[in-house]
């Protein structure tokens, strides 16, 4: 709906180009190809001062800054857009947005009335909160329940009816809503385990919220949920406030209608929600955490940086907020920024092991293996290691003791890694590679691989493995067929390319050989590499072999 606007572009690129807005409105619509909200939001304004009052330049600025959060502006552009131009949705969105957060309710329920609303999901599921803030809780439940007879909506009504119930006591008929399928089933995601816990607190029934909490946490450790889980253990939680009045009903209207349309929209919409929810309800953490996970899957890394960075540092969201934002920063090319940010967080939380694994993780990605395997190690010492979901912790500690050359705590780790997930792919590769490296168990290795390959076919790393083994063993007839393999499920990579150059050298088809190595280059292999293979091009593989003093070392 609102990305329509941004859809329209011919004859108005044609009256900008003659009224002199060629610049800022082509730049304002090469950002809004790149999706990036904050130069559209500026080069639309930009050309709206040129061009007062032209409904294309004012649909996309307003558009821009819904999606940046910025709905105040967004309903103060709105304003000058004529009442007979198409596209009016994204208009009603904006101010209806506005009257909300300003509570004017008489105003909310007239614009709704008349279809000036924020749309059909949105609208029906608001005039419930509605009608609850005007005391009527009666045709506050009719709207739910009415609502939770639509197969497409029946979820959402039932959750709202239960956050209804919640909002004013009856805490009994909400838990029965939200753990029971009575009505609909209604998911257990996060938010809604969190609602859950907090009534059970509200109903004195602190050991079966503790219970709730941890069933989840242990399959997913969520800090949020652990930070929950910590207060309520010790008493700390106060009266419910999770959901309370009619105005954070609304903003979670919102907030799950964004939640439910997800990524797959076809449009921003659900960025837009999401924003929408915060305005509304600034404290409500989830819905800027939802903002920020819609725009990094955008590719908008700056943007999701900002939104999780606007989670306060009281709130049980901060710690994954500043996981998300250094996991942006990062995408933003800048690891070193990013490696600080969680450094900083480690400090200050160093009791949550998902922190330490974290930080550990940013500092193998920057080569920084020593003080990944310090974090790695401190982030176990915090946790049942045998439990399953830490088999990576292992794999990824066991990848830096090996580029620290300490092989013997290596394999310890990538033994432990199986022993707690005994199929893992990644791990046979990794440890079965690294035995045939080093001429060691070397049926026991083969068996690995072959095993990371049939549960990975289509991994070109993990059949070009299979392949190299083959080759490394001597058994060049064998290695063919998977190194051909990976080569069609990676043609562009230059290792691989170079591998079944060696493959096709070995089992003398020369001439192909040569032209895999030339490949090779083509695709801009490390300077190592590349000089190796200008030398197998010159001598030929077997005089490189005599120089190296046998089958060479893995490329």
């Amino acid at each position: 709906m609102p990305s329509a606007h941004a859809e329209e572009g011919g004859h108005a690129a044609m009256g900008a180009a003659q009224s002199g807005l060629a610049g800022p409105y082509l730049a304002a619509r090469a950002a809004v190809i790149g999706g990036d909200h904050r130069e559209a939001a500026a080069y639309f304004e930009s050309a709206l001062l040129a061009d007062p009052g032209n409904p294309l330049l004012i649909g996309n600025a307003v558009f821009a800054n819904a999606a940046l959060g910025n709905f105040g502006r967004a309903a103060a552009i709105a304003e000058d857009m004529p009442d007979s131009t198409g596209g009016q949705e994204l208009i009603n969105l904006v101010r209806l947005v506005e009257l909300i957060r300003l509570q004017e309710w008489d105003r909310v329920r007239a614009e709704i009335g008349q279809g000036r609303g924020a749309g059909p999901f949105i609208d029906d599921l608001a005039l419930g909160w509605l009608s609850l803030g005007a005391g009527d809780m009666s045709r506050a439940v009719r709207i739910f329940e009415t609502i939770a007879e639509d197969r497409l909506m029946a979820e959402l009504g039932a959750l709202h009816l239960a956050l209804a119930h919640a909002a004013t006591g009856n805490f009994e008929r909400a838990d029965a809503l939200l753990s029971s399928d009575a009505m609909v089933r209604i998911s257990q995601t996060e938010r809604v385990v969190r609602g859950r816990a907090e009534i059970l607190v509200q109903l004195g029934r602190r050991a079966d919220a503790l219970d709730l909490l941890d069933g989840y946490t242990q399959q997913v450790p969520d800090p949020a949920l652990l930070e929950l889980q910590a207060r309520i253990g010790a008493g700390a939680e106060g009266p419910y406030g999770f959901v309370a009045t009619a105005a954070e009903g609304v903003a979670e209207v919102f907030f799950t209608v964004a939640q439910a349309l997800g990524g797959d929209a076809p449009s921003n919409l659900p960025l837009i929600y999401a924003r929408a929810a915060a305005e509304i309800a600034p404290d409500h953490a989830d819905a800027r955490m939802l903002a920020a996970e819609l725009l990094y899957d955008s590719g908008q890394f700056a943007l999701a940086a900002d939104a999780y960075g606007a989670v306060p540092a009281d709130s049980d969201q901060y710690v994954e907020a500043q996981m998300g934002r250094a996991e942006a920063i990062e995408e933003m090319g800048d690891i070193e920024r990013a490696t600080d940010v969680l450094a900083q967080l480690a400090q200050e939380r160093p009791d949550l092991a998902s922190v330490l694994a974290g930080y550990a993780d940013m500092l193998r990605r920057a080569e920084n293996c020593q003080g990944a395997i310090d974090a790695y190690t401190a982030a176990l010492d915090l946790v049942d290691t045998d439990q399953p979901r830490y088999w990576f912790v292992h794999y990824a500690r066991g990848i830096c003791h090996h580029r620290t050359d300490d092989w013997d705590a290596a394999e310890a780790d990538f033994r432990r890694a199986l022993e707690l997930n005994p199929e893992q792919p990644q791990v046979l590769n990794y440890l079965g590679y690294s035995l045939v490296e080093q001429r060691r168990n070397l049926d026991e290795a083969l068996g690995m691989i072959e095993r990371a390959v049939a549960a990975r076919p289509d991994s070109g790393y993990i059949v070009d493995s299979l392949g190299w083994v083959f080759y490394r063993l001597g058994r060049f007839d064998e290695a063919v067929e998977p190194m051909e393999r990976a080569v069609q499920l990676l043609p562009t990579d230059p290792i691989v390319n170079d591998h079944l150059g060696d493959v096709y050298w070995m089992v003398g088809r020369e001439r192909e050989a040569r032209f895999q190595w030339e490949r090779a280059l083509s695709f801009d292999p490390e300077d190592e590499d590349a000089t190796r293979i200008r030398r197998k091009l010159e001598i030929g593989l077997d005089r490189v072999l005599e120089e190296e003093g046998g089958v060479g070392e893995t490329q």
